[in-house]
């Protein structure tokens, strides 16, 4: 039975979101949460480009020290042969390459320097090389998937199949997909090409959510795998990308949905409510009070109809339980009152109270105390119960982001 599976792209398309941003710290935190959720692979970004480098170092060893479970760790480049050949050293072993295929790109964003057929050889070539590095798996991304020729995009998914890819990733680049739409082409398409196509929407008319799920259930019609690209809370460029969280209560809970499809990832949602409220404070995002399953209102109820229902029996008006989100963080960097915190400017006593305090061991503390010092320089924010612990567990893997400052 074809099954459903999660591919956040929180650390490429989310940091990407303009009036923000995130500290490679942060997204070593999205990778440890995804993790924690069960997700099946994290898009941890760039790694052809300079200051991602440490980074990537870091997280490749902390995924093989077991810090993210069996989360799967995957780089982007442009399908560009010589960016993935510059990368392959760094040790991922799952990618997407990504280059654009509409006629709409071809002629306004490269401007005559590539044809249909040039898309095609660059993307190959791309591919080609990923396989020939030791790549594991590879995705080729059509950017702006949603406004491609039909036939073009088969050729050109047919083309990567041949060459070695294992997904097309289909993206809604711009935010203009339909259900009923997307869900027919992804049918077509999957049925054609005979392998998955990867979901990748955009939420400019609010509707990326149902058309991750419209997409997904194309390619199970098909007899495929599906992969849905998600962000935490939601966030992304312009108006975002389909929510994490969403899209898993959508499949779970949908009327018509939830008995008809099998999620592939063993996700555990009682970490999505620790995980949005991070996530709304390392980006300096407030979450919105009518966020699916973590907001503050999704179970909050006032009116005298809906009250007296609710009391009776919660499920009267609520679609999920609330306990199947986890509990809300109640962070030591959050209390009120006299409070000692440990950071950027701290001594050894007040890291010695912190850490005692949140009964967290610590093998090597002068290593772990640097350590916190520097996540916090980086973060500009008190560390959170979660980072902290991630820190006193992996330092010497997290001393990889900052080569050359611990001695």
């Amino acid at each position: 039975m074809p099954r459903i599976h999660f591919l956040d792209v929180t650390n490429r398309d989310g940091v990407q979101t303009a009036r923000t941003g995130l500290s490679k710290f942060g997204k070593t935190m999205v990778n440890f949460y995804l993790g924690r959720l069960g997700v099946a692979q994290s898009e941890i970004g760039f790694p052809f480009l300079f200051h991602e480098v440490p980074y990537v170092r870091a997280q490749v060893a902390l995924a093989e020290a077991g810090a993210f479970g069996d989360l799967r760790l995957s780089g982007w480049c442009r399908a560009v042969a010589g960016d993935v050949v510059a990368s392959a050293p760094l040790g991922l072993k799952h990618y997407n390459l990504s280059i654009s295929t509409s006629d709409q790109m071809l002629r306004n964003k490269f401007r005559g320097k590539f044809d249909r057929a040039a898309v095609i050889a660059e993307m190959v070539g791309a591919v080609r090389a990923a396989k020939e590095a030791g790549v594991a798996t590879v995705g080729v991304n059509a950017e702006d998937g949603s406004r491609t020729d039909f036939t073009f995009l088969t050729e050109f998914a047919l083309a990567a199949k041949e060459a070695g890819a294992d997904r097309v990733r289909y993206c809604d680049t711009i935010g203009g997909e339909t259900p009923g739409h997307i869900g027919e082409r992804f049918a077509k398409l999957a049925s054609a090409v005979g392998m998955p196509i990867e979901t990748h929407c955009h939420n400019d008319l609010g509707m990326a959510v149902a058309n991750s799920v419209a997409g997904a259930l194309g390619d199970l019609e098909a007899g495929q795998d599906a992969w849905i690209n998600t962000c935490v809370n939601g966030i992304g460029e312009r108006s975002g990308n389909a929510d994490l969280v969403s899209t898993i209560l959508a499949l779970r809970n949908g009327f018509g949905i939830s008995d008809e499809v099998s999620i592939g990832d063993p996700l555990d949602l009682t970490w999505a409510r620790r995980f949005a409220a991070w996530a709304s404070y390392a980006f300096g995002q407030p979450l919105p009070i009518n966020q699916p399953g973590v907001g503050r209102n999704a179970f909050a109820h006032e009116s005298g109809i809906h009250a007296d229902g609710a009391l009776k029996d919660h499920r009267n008006y609520e679609l999920y339980d609330e306990e199947l989100l986890g509990p809300d963080p109640a962070d030591w960097h959050a209390r009120a009152g006299r409070v000692v915190l440990t950071g950027e400017y701290g001594g050894m006593a007040g890291f010695r109270h912190v850490m005692e305090g949140l009964g967290i061991p610590v093998v090597e503390p002068e290593l772990t105390f640097k350590l916190v010092q520097l996540c916090n320089a980086a973060t500009g924010r008190p560390l959170t119960d979660d980072e902290l612990r991630l820190i006193a567990t992996y330092p010497r893997e997290l001393a990889l982001l900052y080569p050359g400052q611990l001695g």
